[in-house]
């Protein structure tokens, strides 16, 4: 961790624990760190994830069925939350990506919406993104126009975490 302060540490700890927390009381304690891969081990996602797993990389891991996201660093989760992807009439797309743009906010419109300010936003796939989203607070259900909604204190950590070239695996 460098020259990060103790306070710092702490922090980032208690934001690691009560995000934890919630992923527990959310998702109960035999699922928060495992991911449903039975049949996905042998498609290419599954096999993407696997060669993540076996290295020491960052990586993001984003479940469209339970709407969580958990980074990774190797094998190891470091932290995991719940997130808002898209509904059905505007689906987050499913493959292997990476981090290709990192915006403090940006402006995302599109034929139906037009947010300024849109914090902490990471460009994955063209206008894909990871992003805060201060407009709802419906995590856990798909309500964007496929983009992977989060709180907005869980984009900060994301976004100070990740960096340009961070795989992000996108799997139903």
């Amino acid at each position: 961790m460098g020259s990060m302060t103790r306070s710092k540490r702490q922090r980032r700890w208690s934001q690691i624990w009560l995000s934890t927390a919630l992923a527990l009381a959310v998702l109960g304690p035999e699922s928060i760190w495992t991911t449903r891969v039975s049949a996905q081990e042998v498609s290419p996602l599954g096999q993407k994830m696997q060669t993540l797993r076996q290295s020491d990389r960052r990586w993001i891991e984003i479940d469209l069925s339970s709407q969580r996201l958990i980074a990774w660093e190797g094998q190891t989760p470091v932290y995991a939350i719940i997130v808002s992807t898209g509904k059905s009439s505007t689906p987050t797309r499913t493959g292997a990506f990476a981090i290709q743009t990192k915006h403090r906010q940006a402006r995302m419109r599109g034929s139906d919406y037009d947010i300024s300010d849109v914090p902490y936003t990471m460009y994955y796939s063209g206008n894909y993104a990871i992003h805060g989203a201060y407009w709802h607070h419906r995590f856990g259900t798909p309500v964007s126009h496929g983009c992977v909604n989060v709180a907005v204190n869980h984009a900060n950590w994301l976004f100070d975490w990740a960096t340009v070239g961070t795989p992000v695996v996108v799997h139903s």
